[in-house]
């Protein structure tokens, strides 16, 4: 039996995993612009091509490390095919939401969901695990609330697209602790069962006339780079970091994709997002204090 034994969490820091979790969430920070520049293709569309392209970009990572033998052990087990599958319909999902609200005009929405997430993650732990929250998480959580609830208000209906994200990212996060296999693995068997459907699709569109793979192929091409590279780097980071030192990194993302949206896009930001934000801003604090402080007991 092959041993998936880069799936241990780390005690300390080092150097490498910085540098490796730092380019990941800068290249995601950056990926809204990539995106931008594909708003006349339809996002499933974008989707097929982030899969498609991916698969030969991780499995040459894979050969690389020599670890090929993890994907056949996965691919071969059931339990972790089926679980697999349910992570790949999760990012799948989550890539699609993102991308259309990209084009859409709601990137602050994207900024908002990835904002939230990890206090959604607490509450999920809530939830499902019978976790006990801290006075200082439930706050966390109640502020999060309210900044959707001031949205909501002033829009007059709920910010889809940043729930859409909120909810896939976590309950993908959620699953795919329970895949026993390395993160590198995990995103290969992931593209690999999404690439079936994936190819369905392009050769649908293809017959129907309405791919754009002939005209932009470059950028289409690209798209495996710009969703593989930044996850993998991820994947190699958190190895080496501790998870209080992820969580604070984490927000560098979304602070770019709203710094992106803002003053590159142009996107509009009220009265409304002027006091919701910084109340996911206060809620963020919280949350990085509560994990601090709890880590150091």
């Amino acid at each position: 039996m092959t041993r998936f034994n880069d799936v241990r969490p780390r005690s300390e820091d080092s150097p490498a995993g910085l540098g490796f979790a730092v380019s990941a969430y800068f290249l995601w920070g950056f990926l809204p612009l990539y995106i931008k520049a594909l708003s006349h293709i339809p996002a499933a569309e974008i989707v097929v091509h982030r899969v498609i392209w991916s698969v030969p970009v991780a499995g040459l990572v894979l050969i690389l490390m020599g670890r090929t033998g993890d994907i056949k052990t996965a691919l071969t087990t059931p339990k972790m095919l089926a679980m697999g599958c349910v992570t790949a319909t999760l990012i799948s999902l989550n890539w699609g939401i993102y991308i259309w609200s990209i084009a859409a005009d709601r990137a602050l929405d994207a900024a908002l969901g990835y904002y939230i997430n990890p206090i959604f993650s607490f509450f999920l732990g809530f939830l499902i695990l019978n976790e006990r929250l801290t006075p200082l998480q439930w706050a966390a959580i109640a502020l999060a609330f309210a900044a959707v609830v001031v949205l909501t208000l002033d829009a007059g209906r709920l910010p889809w697209a940043a729930i859409g994200l909120t909810v896939t990212w976590g309950f993908y996060a959620f699953f795919k602790k329970s895949l026993p296999i390395g993160p590198n693995q995990g995103f290969l068997l992931e593209v690999l069962i999404l690439s079936i459907p994936a190819l369905a699709y392009w050769i649908y569109a293809g017959s129907a006339g309405t791919s754009h793979f002939s005209t932009d192929t470059w950028m289409l091409l690209g798209c495996g780079v710009v969703t593989s590279v930044p996850l993998l780097l991820y994947a190699n980071g958190a190895k080496r970091l501790r998870l209080t030192t992820i969580a604070i990194l984490q927000y560098i993302a979304p602070t770019m994709i709203f710094l992106v949206a803002v003053f590159v896009f142009g996107e509009p930001f009220g009265t409304a997002r002027a006091i919701a934000f910084p109340m996911i801003w206060a809620a963020l604090i919280l949350y990085t204090y509560s994990m601090v402080r709890n880590r150091g007991k």
